[in-house]
């Protein structure tokens, strides 16, 4: 992989294409969308963001493995901003689909320290902890976010009650314990 290849820009040409490509596909029929993203890699190679477009079309096709493959080199290429929160967002959830827990959820707690008020990273952290049996951890996590992003009245009556409980939850270890450092408070 050359510099060059490495550091190629997301031009807004390239940009129009891929909105293009993803906005005309049918995730039940997905190869169509994986040949034009493929196709556009060949023209791109080593573009992160192209890269990273082709593993969401084989995630989308369920096809998990070859998708984290693209995911990986979509990172190593430099991937960066909004895109690569989505990819760490992808990434992880694909290596969880694929039973590698601890990967994904080391791959979700990168995107929730670069994204910590993004919900939907949020979310798919809590099923990451979830998956790898962490399941106070998780339901604290939704705990939070619900106490963030639900605002109607009766959430905000109950808003304090969430969040020490939410506390509670993610400060407990995988066999329920307190960890150091967490309280009850």
């Amino acid at each position: 992989m050359t510099d060059a290849h490495r550091l190629e820009p997301l031009t807004p040409e390239l940009e129009a294409t891929i909105a293009e490509i993803f906005a005309g596909r049918d995730r039940e029929h997905m190869q169509p969308t994986i040949d034009a993203f493929l196709a556009l890699l060949a023209e791109h190679p080593d573009q992160p963001e192209v890269l990273y477009e082709v593993g969401g079309a084989y995630d989308t096709a369920g096809e998990e493995e070859t998708a984290a493959g693209y995911y990986e080199s979509a990172l190593a290429a430099g991937l960066g901003g909004d895109t690569l929160r989505k990819c760490l967002l992808q990434y992880g959830s694909t290596l969880r689909l694929l039973g590698r827990l601890d990967e994904s959820v080391a791959v979700l707690d990168r995107a929730l320290a670069g994204w910590p008020e993004s919900p939907s990273v949020r979310a798919f952290h809590a099923l990451g902890l979830h998956a790898a049996g962490r399941s106070d951890g998780a339901v604290g996590e939704l705990l939070a976010l619900v106490a963030d992003a639900v605002r109607t009245a009766d959430v905000v009556r109950y808003e304090a009650a969430l969040r020490g409980n939410a506390a509670y939850l993610t400060g407990l270890d995988a066999e329920g314990r307190m960890t150091a450092g967490s309280s009850r408070d």
